[in-house]
């Protein structure tokens, strides 16, 4: 079930997942590997893309005598989220159209 997916796409995951919810890194990556096979070296360059650019924000939570970094998507990530919703769904109908044959070159 694994196709390539692009950095693009999982920032776009990662900002679906943390939406609905505050996320912890290791329970962001789980889901995602629903979708896509990525490592957690792959994953944390982009959450820490995603907040740099000020999409997420970070907050630290102790859980078990541990302390988990917890993401939040910011008005901004919710605004890239939108965006990168947009562009999906047009790749998706893309996709699915020449898949389905409605759509030759």
């Amino acid at each position: 079930m694994y196709f390539p997916v692009s950095a693009l796409l999982i920032e776009y995951l990662i900002l679906t997942i943390v939406e609905s919810q505050d996320s912890y890194g290791y329970e962001i990556s789980q889901t995602i590997k629903l979708a896509a096979d990525i490592k957690e070296s792959t994953l944390y360059p982009i959450l820490k893309k995603l907040e740099k650019a000020g999409f997420l924000t970070t907050y630290s939570q102790e859980y078990q005598g541990r302390k988990r970094k917890y993401y939040s998507i910011t008005p901004e990530g919710k605004v890239q989220m939108t965006h990168l919703k947009e562009e999906w769904c047009t790749y998706k109908d893309t996709i699915d159209s020449i898949i389905e044959g409605r759509l030759r070159n």
